[in-house]
């Protein structure tokens, strides 16, 4: 079963960068934009997540918090941070439990490049899982979204 728009989202405990653990619930009362990437050091992933990073104000403006998920784990995670110098943190998903609760697992078990928007309530508003992950959701897009939560 796949996860979809107005269903609430799946909580999660998973550690991030600052070796700190970061659950979804934490961030109940502000909407959180989850971006499931295939992997750090990655073309694709690191043109998007320092996108996301350029245009962080537009997310904090509208009080949004954005996470950063793949399976990677938690010191690939660090390095990948502090070399692009990002601003919200990558958590460590290594046994992909949570991407599959959300549905961003492909056929053989490789992450899909994907977005979710989750409101202040739990509930998930948007929902993008890519087919192939050449492209990601532009800035304007995701704060389209939040701006009509």
């Amino acid at each position: 079963m796949s996860l979809s728009v107005g269903d609430h989202a799946p909580d999660f405990v998973l550690q991030g960068t600052g070796d700190q653990p970061f659950t979804l619930s934490q961030f109940r009362g502000r909407p959180v934009v989850l971006v499931f990437y295939p992997g750090d050091d990655t073309p694709v992933c690191t043109k998007q997540l320092n996108t996301y990073n350029d245009d962080l104000e537009q997310f904090e403006q509208l009080d949004a918090q954005v996470l950063g998920i793949s399976a990677q784990d938690l010191s690939s995670h660090d390095r990948f941070s502090q070399r692009h110098g990002f601003k919200f943190p990558l958590l460590a998903d290594t046994d992909k439990a949570v991407a599959s609760a959300y549905g961003t697992l492909g056929p053989i078990g490789f992450p899909r490049r994907s977005v979710f928007i989750v409101d202040r309530e739990g509930v998930v508003r948007y929902a993008h899982r890519a087919i192939a992950g050449l492209t990601y959701r532009p800035v304007s897009e995701l704060v389209g979204v939040l701006e009509r939560l």
